[in-house]
């Protein structure tokens, strides 16, 4: 397939929406146009039955309005990688959807497994990173790596996972791990030293951006040992390639139980507490919100003051959604999709404005 997304290739995907999609669903993200909801692939089993629901949901989901695409190497042991892949190669070859109208993330970090859990998952780390060489046993905290020649490696199997030239957003996953283990100014090195190695994929033109995809770090105040600093993060992109760095994306959970990405003044930015959405925007980084159903926990049951606040909806994972992608600031909202009847929901959400107004509501009542 070809090389990647590009910024005519996505306006033309929203172009051919524009009859049926408000203008809002689509917002900028360097340059590309992506779709406010965006499709997840980190739960199931790995089996082929879930292969097979994630491919249809991601054919079914372009053809109703979202380009935006997130895996990670680890998750379901490489499976949502590959079927990834195969559902984006269908569409480029039955339903006239081009690669450089479809944005791909995915993420390096976690020690993955192939296929399946191995029956001794020690030997299968030994054999497969270890002896090559590919990791030193000090480059390990629990699972989790993020050495240049490790990177590399995570990213040439990914590559080939996808069946693609390249990467338009590549993280390094939950980087924060490592701050268990290794004082903070090592862990800057380490950064850095990830950031030389994704500048030059960026030259070599295997990634299109990188940044930083997390659980806990942008969410947790300055003083927590886990916190991570977007504006030190984007100092060591500028150290290692100045103002024109490619480090341009963050991702972090957000959403009605967890709204700390909006509600908590957690990153320092020229010695002010901002929230991590506002950091995003001072710095130029277009921050994408993972779990915005929270893993399907707000689509049972959600307080009649969200309904009000967020009309237009039929379904309490309707206005979850809604409310994420309406949070100023967001660029996209993502969330598991591995079913026809659950793409149908999120993107029916697609075709309603957003509503800043109601996520302000639902602050002030808080």
């Amino acid at each position: 397939m070809g090389s990647g997304a590009t910024a005519a290739g996505t306006a033309a995907y929203r172009e051919a929406f524009a009859r049926e999609i408000p203008a809002s669903h689509f917002r900028s993200l360097d340059g590309l146009v992506v779709s406010s909801i965006g499709l997840g692939t980190y739960l199931g089993e790995e089996d082929d039955a879930t292969d097979g629901r994630y491919g249809a949901a991601i054919v079914d989901a372009a053809n109703l309005g979202c380009n935006l695409f997130d895996a990670a190497i680890n998750y379901r042991a490489q499976r949502s990688e590959r079927v990834l892949g195969h559902a984006l190669s269908a569409l480029a070859r039955e339903r006239h959807f081009r690669r450089d109208q479809m944005v791909v993330c995915t993420k390096g970090g976690y020690i993955p497994f192939d296929g399946a859990v191995p029956p001794d998952p020690s030997a299968f780390v030994r054999d497969t990173y270890v002896r090559p060489g590919i990791l030193r046993p000090e480059d390990v905290v629990g699972a989790h790596a993020m050495t240049p020649r490790y990177l590399k490696d995570q990213l040439g199997r990914s590559l080939a996972n996808l069946g693609l030239e390249s990467i338009d957003v590549y993280y390094v996953h939950n980087p924060e791990g490592q701050l268990a283990a290794v004082p903070r100014a090592e862990f800057l090195g380490r950064i850095r030293a990830a950031f030389e190695l994704l500048e030059q994929e960026v030259a070599a033109g295997r990634i299109g951006r990188y940044g930083a995809a997390t659980w806990n770090g942008f969410r947790q105040p300055p003083e927590a040992r886990d916190h991570l600093s977007l504006a030190e993060l984007v100092r060591e992109a500028e150290a290692v390639a100045g103002a024109g760095h490619h480090f341009k994306v963050i991702q972090l959970p957000y959403n009605l139980a967890m709204p700390e990405a909006h509600a908590r003044p957690t990153q320092m930015v020229d010695g002010e507490r901002v929230s991590a959405l506002e950091a995003a925007r001072r710095l130029g980084v277009a921050p994408v919100a993972s779990a915005a159903i929270l893993q399907g926990q707000l689509s049972r049951r959600l307080p009649q003051a969200v309904a009000e606040a967020l009309p237009g909806l039929q379904t309490p994972a309707a206005r979850a959604l809604q409310f994420v992608r309406s949070t100023p600031g967001v660029t996209a909202a993502l969330v598991g999709m591995s079913s026809r009847e659950h793409v149908e929901e999120n993107l029916a959400v697609a075709r309603v404005e957003p509503s800043p107004a109601g996520v302000d509501s639902l602050f002030t009542r808080r």
